[in-house]
């Protein structure tokens, strides 16, 4: 898989998701986060952004420039 050119963003998964919906549970599985403390680089994209707002509260985002 090719990493799009532009921004990137590392998102790390920073609380459980046990307790929460399975609506939220599955939009982190879906960011392929699995494990407490794993980031992921993911292109910037509006779906993405949108996702993310959807789990603020169980993520920390960070921009990278590639």
């Amino acid at each position: 898989m090719s990493e799009p050119a532009g921004k990137l963003l590392k998102v790390t998964l920073v609380k459980s998701p046990i307790g929460y919906n399975s609506r939220q549970k599955a939009t982190v599985k879906s960011l392929g986060l699995r494990r407490m403390r794993q980031s992921v680089l993911i292109g910037d994209a509006p779906q993405i952004r949108g996702m993310i707002a959807k789990v603020s509260h169980l993520v920390a985002v960070e921009e990278v420039e590639t």
